[in-house]
């Protein structure tokens, strides 16, 4: 029977392990006030999201997309690329579904699944069966490992709410083995009219409480939903001195992309469609990235990528010590 070695090796601070909950003895406490508001924020999308109709059809799609994300063809393909794996961390790890996908896919290997909300909570109940997977309640930017501790690293689709995200990403380097991988997700920065209602909404979250977010969220998420039933397409010229680039758009992609996120999909149905609204206007921390930003985190922490993708949504890519691989390989930058 294949044992896993006890998770609380990696740590250079003291830890306890009761079950598969790692804790701190001491538990940092210098948590800034915007960190702190999305972390609570985060603690109600995950407490929300827990038990939908269409939970499953988020992780099946999330799934599939980190396959693109971080250039695997295959569920296959990641599970070959996990095989020498030891550590394995997933930074963010909200409802734990992707770590334990991970834990699944990679039996061998201890994995930890991070994050600084109350869905480790959630995670930790749901996946107390995995006997190689752990979690950890903590900010990702101070996770207490070893350097070098962990030979894969994830943090996907969080960086961006993170307190100070160039810290963030030369931790997570940090903690990454000599020969490891870190793989990691940016929000792209979209047209300047989606910029600025953005920005409005990081600096005011404050003073909104989370009633009135989850109703703002609804206004948006039926806004997406009538101008998707519209069924309309149509050319856009190219507008450069905003940043919208030209091409044939249904009406409500091209609102979403360039002037509001008013997130809808018929496939996820109302609520999944309000909770991903909410996920990205209520937070006080929420970053958006240039292409040469991505390159510029990752250079001042001698990382570099070896994979590397964009798309409309985002930068991504698995990043390596400098001079511990073989050349980048690139898809749709």
């Amino acid at each position: 029977m294949m044992t896993i070695s006890d998770p609380t090796t990696r740590f250079e601070r003291a830890v306890t392990l009761e079950g598969n909950r790692i804790r701190f003895l001491n538990a940092p406490s210098n948590l800034a006030v915007n960190q702190g508001q999305t972390r609570d924020v985060f603690s109600d999308k995950w407490n929300a999201t827990q038990g939908l109709d269409q939970e499953e059809k988020l992780f099946e799609t999330q799934r599939a997309w980190f396959l693109r994300l971080y250039g695997f063809e295959t569920e296959e393909s990641l599970r070959n690329y996990l095989q020498n794996a030891r550590t394995i961390v997933d930074t963010g790890c909200g409802l734990g579904y992707k770590a334990a996908w991970l834990a699944e896919l990679a039996p061998h290997a201890c994995v930890m699944g991070i994050d600084l909300s109350d869905s480790v909570h959630i995670a930790a109940r749901r996946y107390a069966g995995v006997p190689n997977l752990f979690f950890l309640q903590a900010d990702i930017a101070d996770t207490g490992l070893r350097t070098g501790s962990c030979d894969v690293v994830v943090c996907d689709q969080v960086i961006m709410h993170t307190e100070d995200p160039e810290r963030t990403f030369v931790h997570l380097a940090d903690i990454t083995s000599a020969e490891g991988e870190f793989l990691c997700y940016f929000y792209r920065r979209k047209a300047l009219p989606r910029e600025l209602v953005d920005d409005h909404f990081r600096s005011h979250t404050h003073g909104v409480d989370a009633e009135a977010m989850w109703e703002f969220s609804a206004q948006l998420t039926e806004l997406g939903k009538r101008l998707s039933e519209l069924n309309v397409s149509f050319e856009c010229p190219d507008i450069p001195m905003l940043g919208i680039q030209g091409g044939t758009y249904d009406i409500q992609r091209f609102i979403y992309w360039n002037f509001l996120k008013c997130f809808w999909r018929p496939d996820w149905g109302f609520e999944l469609s309000k909770i991903t609204n909410f996920d990205w206007y209520a937070p006080s921390n929420a970053r958006r990235f240039s292409r040469e930003e991505v390159d510029e985190i990752a250079g001042r922490a001698h990382m570099v990528p070896m994979f590397f993708h964009g798309e409309e949504a985002c930068y991504s890519g698995r990043f390596r010590h400098a001079m511990s691989g073989p050349k980048q390989s690139s898809a749709n930058q």
